[in-house]
């Protein structure tokens, strides 16, 4: 029986690159003070031995974990994955979170916590308590739950807030709703709309009276009546269905709606279709989100991208220049998407 090959350790690198421990160590963790052309020479000692730095032995050498937690509510994730219906933002979560912080070194745990429970506080201490994070990821609406980002800023953790304008605690980021909204409506004022409904989501969420704001102040800037032309959803399909109807059934109904996403957007569409509406001939359609599903609607829509991989990939960042000590923004990030124009929007009937 042949000899068990021994691994590759940190001890292995810092010998053939001929440089200290605490070298190797700077420049696996990607810290800035070290030379350009030093961390060419250990990098290239680390792919000839096929080194792989091991999360254990960082999480021995120092203080940090390694580990960024994302949290994401409980219930609408759930009931997301069991309906299959095509929504992608765990995916786009995941997708800019673990690649950006692959390139740190670092890695991305997934945990979901509940919105509505009396054991939120439980729950995430005993999450932080077995993983150690280096910070922490809050998305909407947990970004702005008192409870939560008071346990968090107590117990000195760097966490980020996604669709908050933050506060004194953590680290705020949005994806810019308000001018989305705006320029969604703009979009649709420029084809010559002026009746422009506004499909609301879920009130505990921010997020969802920015985008009113954003499609307000668009309409008011060109002179455009917003009496009767908002109807609130939460969200779901069903919702959608019920504020699409009281728009489309009223005495003016409006000749293009905005939704606040693509499930309520697609309840838009169906409710069209059962009042003998072409969309777009009859009525245009703008939805939020983007995700896979509005490509392969009839027609394709015309959609608001969110750039969430975008956002959670600048939130790492963020979290891990704050463990290093760095200065951080003073104001919210904003990390910008923009409008995807596709069959679903058109001049209005009689243009």
């Amino acid at each position: 029986m042949g000899r068990r090959r021994q691994s590759v350790t940190i001890k292995h690198v810092a010998a053939d690159a001929g440089v200290s421990l605490q070298t190797v160590s700077r420049v696996i963790n990607n810290e800035p003070n070290v030379r350009p052309e030093m961390k060419e020479r250990v990098q290239a000692s680390i792919d000839k031995l096929g080194y792989v730095p091991s999360i254990a032995a960082q999480r021995m050498s120092g203080s940090r974990s390694y580990l960024i937690l994302a949290i994401n509510d409980r219930e609408r994730t759930i009931a997301d994955w069991k309906a299959r219906q095509g929504t992608d933002w765990v995916d786009q979560m995941l997708f800019g979170g673990m690649l950006k912080c692959a390139e740190y070194g670092y890695r991305m745990i997934f945990e979901l916590v509940d919105t509505h429970t009396d054991h939120v506080e439980r729950e995430l201490r005993a999450t932080i308590a077995a993983l150690q994070p280096d910070g922490v990821i809050l998305t909407p609406p947990h970004s702005d739950n008192p409870l939560i980002v008071g346990l968090l800023h107590a117990q000195k953790i760097p966490f980020a807030r996604i669709g908050s304008h933050g506060g004194e605690a953590g680290i705020a980021l949005t994806m810019d709703d308000e001018g989305a909204a705006a320029r969604a409506t703009r979009h649709l004022i420029g084809l010559g709309h002026r009746r422009i409904g506004f499909i609301s989501g879920s009130v505990e969420y921010d997020l969802s009276h920015w985008r009113i704001d954003g499609w307000k102040s668009e309409m008011a800037a060109a002179g455009l009546p917003v009496e009767g032309l908002l109807a609130e959803g939460d969200f779901s399909f069903a919702s959608g269905e019920a504020a699409a109807r009281r728009l489309l059934e009223g005495a003016a109904p409006p000749s293009a709606i905005i939704a606040s996403n693509d499930q309520m957007s697609l309840a838009t569409l169906e409710v069209a279709r059962e009042r003998g509406l072409d969309v777009p001939r009859d009525l245009s359609l703008v939805s939020f989100d983007n995700t896979p599903i509005v490509h392969f609607a009839q027609p394709p829509l015309t959609a608001v991208d969110q750039p969430v991989a975008a956002t959670v990939a600048r939130a790492v960042e963020l979290i891990i220049a704050a463990q290093r000590g760095e200065k951080l923004p003073k104001v919210p990030t904003v990390v910008s998407g923009s409008l995807i124009e596709r069959g679903s929007t058109a001049p209005p009937p009689g243009d």
